[in-house]
């Protein structure tokens, strides 16, 4: 699959560009930028399309440029301890017919992009990453973090330990559902 090696970037092409041709433009460019990294990929205990996957899951995670370095931490230190990566973007990935709304019933279909149930990287990219995402796996923070949890406002509150998690997965979850009830 081209998954993850087709450079998100602003291109112009001229109509008469075939499919292939444009293909051809987007992976030259991924590997172009990629090529800056070369010594770092070298002295990194992961190969390319290792480093490739996770950058797309620490870009699908978040949009915050600053955060990408602290949750691409968070999956290193959680692969470092052999724990599964538990990224919701994985198991959307994986699902044949996501509606908008992931249950706990989806966190437990047994796919092999489901991070909740398998352990270590999912077998390929699920999302074309950016420069920055690239960036955070290759030079993450340094950190002790192995939780994150979304604040619903596009940041993430990041833990050590899994009772301040749980913590804070009912601050920022019973924010989110009490925020989508109906109000008469």
């Amino acid at each position: 699959s081209l998954e993850g090696f087709l450079y998100p970037d602003t291109y112009h092409f001229s109509r008469s560009l075939s499919s292939m041709d444009i293909i051809d433009v987007m992976v030259n460019h991924f590997f172009n930028i990629f090529s800056q990294f070369r010594e770092m990929v070298d002295q990194s205990d992961m190969k390319m399309e290792e480093i490739i996957t996770l950058a797309s899951i620490v870009e699908k995670e978040t949009s915050r440029a600053e955060e990408r370095p602290i949750i691409a931490s968070v999956f290193l230190n959680r692969l470092k301890k052999r724990m599964r990566l538990e990224s919701d973007p994985t198991v959307i990935y994986g699902l044949k017919n996501f509606n908008g709304n992931l249950t706990k019933k989806d966190l437990t279909q047994g796919t092999p992009y489901n991070t909740y149930v398998i352990h270590g990287l999912p077998p390929g990219p699920i999302a074309n990453p950016g420069l920055e995402a690239i960036k955070a796996v290759l030079y993450p923070s340094k950190t002790d973090y192995l939780y994150f949890v979304s604040k619903n406002d596009g940041s993430h509150y990041f833990s050590k330990i899994l009772s301040e998690h749980n913590r804070a997965v009912r601050i920022y979850q019973k924010k989110r559902r009490a925020g989508t009830r109906k109000r008469f």
